[in-house]
């Protein structure tokens, strides 16, 4: 069970993080593609599908944010993510500053994922 999450937890990141540089691409160029339902909907799905598969492997590990560092990293950086994304998706008005936090968000994911890669709050030290 623990290997079936941890394969849908890494198809729903990387249909997370594609979806996030479409839809940045779409509001930097297209934006009368975000008005789409299925661009507003899916989004949401994906990144449910994403959190639920990550408690499951939590849960089933036994290993907690707040206990072990490399996973409080993963959950801070999560954050930091998410406020960003929003930033560049929804309230920076700006082309330049929606690119800027965009890229700044992308940052954010690739740490998120070496992180989880590598087990280490310092990936490239590692």
């Amino acid at each position: 069970m623990y290997l079936l999450l941890k394969h849908l937890h890494v198809t729903c990141v990387v249909l997370s993080g594609l979806g996030f540089l479409l839809r940045l691409f779409w509001r930097l160029w297209r934006p009368q593609m975000l008005a789409r339902r299925w661009v507003r909907v899916v989004p949401h799905g994906v990144d449910s599908l994403l959190l639920g598969a990550a408690l499951g492997m939590v849960v089933m590990s036994g290993q907690y944010p707040f206990v072990q560092p490399w996973l409080t990293a993963k959950v801070l950086a999560l954050i930091g993510y998410i406020l960003l994304g929003s930033l560049a998706l929804k309230r920076c008005r700006s082309p330049l500053a929606q690119l800027a936090c965009g890229g700044l968000a992308m940052l954010m994911f690739a740490y998120i994922v070496s992180v989880a890669l590598s087990r280490q709050v310092l990936p490239w030290t590692a």
